[in-house]
């Protein structure tokens, strides 16, 4: 089973979710942090890495010797990651999508492959719980591939955890498609309220099952859980504003660790997955 644990905006508490969740559910369980701008599930995990892996792109190299300026190239890119300018050809690595189309229309095999370094891939466990995470380069601007990789990890024979970016865009979908059950955290703020409607009609785009974590659940108001009622979203756990959880967050720990009643309480919350799942299965 896949759990891909989302959020429609940063700061809901998402990666706690995702944490706690894993280490919960103890040893067989695989934890893939595809937050790679900003990944940080390793500060709560603390796993001894392993295995560091760089990834790269193909972006196109041009033989200028070969290149007779034809500029299929040029027209078939829609990103202009290569152009023609007067008896130069131009390629934008930090464009390029790597489809290759410049290089199969070239008549010239004047274009061929190099690679672009897109981030690094780490791996390792802690207490049998195996993590991985990607860390995007410094300016690379493109997070799905790196996701994609990261989620090449995935084992089926064991229950993987997905901690997901935050937002509903592409590096989003990259980390959601596939899943077997989408776990959304929010808050019952006006901008949690938005910003999980964004993330619900990607969801019902992509025809993946969801419940939801209303973190901070006592503050705000109940309009979310109003929301998630009108769209037949079942909330499947929530925690109230504590100081206490604060508190733990900022010191880098878990949850389930330094207040063991919630180990129980996210066993639950798995529960209560696994019964939606199996209910869907019955249809």
């Amino acid at each position: 089973m896949v759990i891909s644990i989302a959020s429609g905006k940063g700061g809901t508490g998402k990666t706690t979710v995702s944490t706690n969740l894993a280490v919960s559910l103890g040893p067989d369980v695989q934890l893939l942090d595809c937050d790679v701008e900003e990944p940080n599930a390793h500060l709560f995990i603390y796993p001894s890495i392993s295995a560091v892996e760089t990834v790269t792109t193909p972006v196109p190299e041009v033989d200028e010797k070969k290149c007779t300026l034809c500029k299929k190239c040029d027209e078939i890119c829609q990103f202009k990651a290569i152009i023609v300018i007067g008896e130069t050809v131009l390629p934008f690595h930090e464009l390029c999508h790597s489809c290759g189309g410049c290089e199969e229309v070239c008549p010239e095999d004047a274009i061929t492959e190099t690679g672009r370094e897109l981030g690094v891939i780490e791996r390792g466990e802690r207490d049998g719980l195996e993590f991985v995470h990607g860390r995007l380069r410094i300016g690379e601007a493109m997070s799905p591939p790196l996701i994609r990789k990261v989620r090449s990890y995935t084992d089926p024979d064991k229950l993987t955890i997905i901690d997901a970016p935050p937002g509903t865009s592409c590096p989003v979908i990259a980390a959601m498609k596939g899943a077997d059950f989408v776990l959304l955290v929010t808050e019952p703020t006006p901008f949690g309220l938005h910003d999980l409607k964004l993330a619900v009609e990607a969801i019902k785009i992509l025809g993946i099952p969801a419940g939801l974590v209303i973190n901070r659940s006592d503050i705000g108001d109940d309009q979310v859980k109003v929301y998630a009622q009108k769209e037949g979203i079942p909330i499947l756990m929530e925690v109230p504003f504590d100081r206490r959880i604060a508190e733990i967050y900022s010191r880098g720990e878990l949850l389930v660790e330094v207040m063991p009643e919630y180990r129980e309480r996210f066993l639950g919350l798995y529960r209560r997955i696994e019964g939606i799942l199996e209910s869907l299965s019955d249809e």
